[in-house]
């Protein structure tokens, strides 16, 4: 039975609160402030005062999902008695992808924890918008750990929520033998960890001043397009009231129906050594050492959450054109020049005979437009002209696509993030090469991030300030109005050049030529292909 957060329930609370803080020696006391003390359902957590906030790391939202609970749907959390620090972060989840952690040994199966900051004032009550974060890292890799939220939690006074969830084949492999009597029929583990912590959030956000009924869920790469299956999910209905998507447009990261899905997780589960008895893949898979499954996963992709099964009816794009989706308003963007990020990576140096041949093949018989619209001459190099048609192809004019069929249905706001000095992320850099605007570029500027390749100068600064109200007053009011900044309009459904607002460190404003300058009306013609 669940525990409803009735007035009995939050007196019962806050006296636990009260009795917990005269628990401290009188002679600690003495020292100065204390840290914070807040009950939760399971029991009472100290955190600590850092940076003009308050923040309560390492908690967590589900039991660990390990042993015989491996690729299993979550589980609720243990209780405990006494009061349980909360003043260091968790590990990261199982990485299955290199790239992405300071700390590559930082990481554990036993990994569904959270973080959460607040204003230092705020209070029991106060009713303050709440921020959930799903970061991103190709459902492969990342942790929520690396996005700290004490800066907008005080410059905004909202809560912030930033969550770890199941990576790689431990969170997305589609196996009907993994599914015991009465579970749902789904093997997208991760996404039940984001509406696992959703839940906890609703039930557990008020102690902290949090309002349950005022959640922004938000995400970035793979986070949006969880943000995608959280608004297509019948059973994440009501958890969350507005929704942010930043670089990964719902149109663009489609899910794998179900038979493709199970496709792919027989591939790995004999790749793991487990393919043989179709009646012990399940005990052999929870059996395997987590490394042996990371090895297993080199040579395939993990596909995310699937659709077509219990869990997700239906692919996010399909739920929204249909109207059969978790209604919210939506601020929805990208960063100017996506792929910079994604070709640095992976061909730095890329000569013309190379980007010609490359586009060609990728393009086939519009291969020839693509490159009379391309040209090196009008980019400067190989590198940046098949930057600018990857972007455009793929992240820019799905996000404007995307935004449109929101807007047809909700409010919903468009951006585009513009700052050609933007940092990229830390171990990414490649002498020589302009980064700026590439894939995560924001991310800086919009939380306390650990990933930076280099801090923000101070007229970024200012900009990351500009954002993050932006974004707080998106998650108080449902709309992105700020006092004394530029005016945000919302998306005109059905005007063909929708409003985008530009944020730039210097002349951030809205504009109506995002589709011509990303050439989306000749991409519209063109047939979808992966970046």
């Amino acid at each position: 039975m669940r525990l409803r957060r009735g007035p009995r329930l939050g007196a019962a609370l806050a006296l636990a609160v009260a009795l917990l803080a005269a628990a401290v020696p009188a002679a600690a006391r003495s020292g100065g402030p204390q840290p914070p003390v807040v009950a939760v359902a399971q029991g009472a957590l100290r955190g600590q005062d850092r940076d003009g906030a308050q923040e309560f790391l390492g908690v967590p939202y589900a039991a660990a999902p390990v042993g015989a609970a491996r690729l299993r749907a979550p589980q609720p959390p243990p209780r405990w008695t006494g009061v349980r620090e909360a003043a260091q972060q968790a590990p990261a989840c199982l990485q299955f992808s290199p790239f992405g952690l300071r700390d590559p040994e930082a990481v554990s199966e036993d990994c569904l924890y959270l973080d959460v900051y607040r204003p230092r004032t705020a209070r029991p009550g106060a009713r303050l918008p709440v921020i959930v974060w799903m970061h991103g890292g190709a459902y492969s890799q990342g942790t929520g750990t690396q996005f700290g939220g004490r800066t907008m939690a005080e410059l905004t006074q909202t809560v912030v929520v930033s969550i770890n969830y199941r990576l790689g084949q431990l969170g997305y492999l589609d196996l009907p033998e993994l599914n015991g009597p009465g579970e749902v029929r789904s093997g997208s583990f991760g996404l039940m960890d984001q509406i696992a912590a959703l839940r906890w959030t609703r039930e557990n956000i008020g102690a902290f001043g949090g309002d349950p009924d005022g959640v922004t869920v938000s995400g970035q790469s793979a986070g949006s397009g969880s943000v995608c299956g959280l608004l297509a999910a019948p059973s994440a209905a009501g958890l969350f009231h507005r929704a942010v998507l930043q670089s990964g447009p719902c149109t663009l990261l489609r899910t794998p129906d179900s038979g493709r899905a199970q496709a792919l997780a027989r591939e790995f589960a004999a790749q793991a050594g487990c393919g043989g008895d179709p009646a012990g893949v399940a005990a052999c898979l929870r059996g395997a050492p987590g490394a042996a499954l990371v090895a297993a996963a080199r040579s395939l992709p993990t596909p995310g959450p699937a659709s077509g099964d219990g869990l997700l009816p239906a692919d996010p794009e399909r739920a929204v054109r249909s109207g059969t989706w978790n209604r919210v308003p939506v601020l929805i963007g990208s960063t100017r020049a996506e792929a910079r990020f994604f070709v640095a990576l992976t061909q730095p140096h890329l000569t013309r005979e190379q980007y010609t041949g490359q586009v060609l093949a990728r393009y086939g018989d519009a291969g020839p437009q693509v490159l009379a619209r391309y040209p090196v001459e009008a980019h400067g190099s190989p590198y940046l002209a098949l930057s600018a048609v990857l972007t455009d192809s793929t992240f820019a004019c799905h996000t404007a696509w995307t935004a449109e069929l929101f807007a047809s249905q909700v409010p919903t706001f468009a951006y585009e993030f513009d700052d050609p000095r933007s940092p990229t992320l830390a171990g990414a850099q490649v002498p020589g090469l302009d980064q700026s605007n590439g894939h995560s570029a924001e991310l800086a500027y919009l939380h306390d991030f650990t990933m930076g390749e280099r801090p923000l100068s101070p007229v970024q600064v200012e900009l990351a300030t500009r954002m993050k109200r932006y974004w707080g007053a998106f998650a108080r009011f449902g709309a992105p109005v700020v006092p004394g900044q530029a005016p945000w309009p919302a998306v005109v459904p059905g005007s063909g050049s929708a409003p985008v607002l530009t944020l730039r460190p210097v002349g951030t404003g809205p504009g109506s030529s995002f589709g011509e300058d990303h050439q989306c009306a000749f991409w519209r013609t063109q047939p979808d292909r992966p970046l």
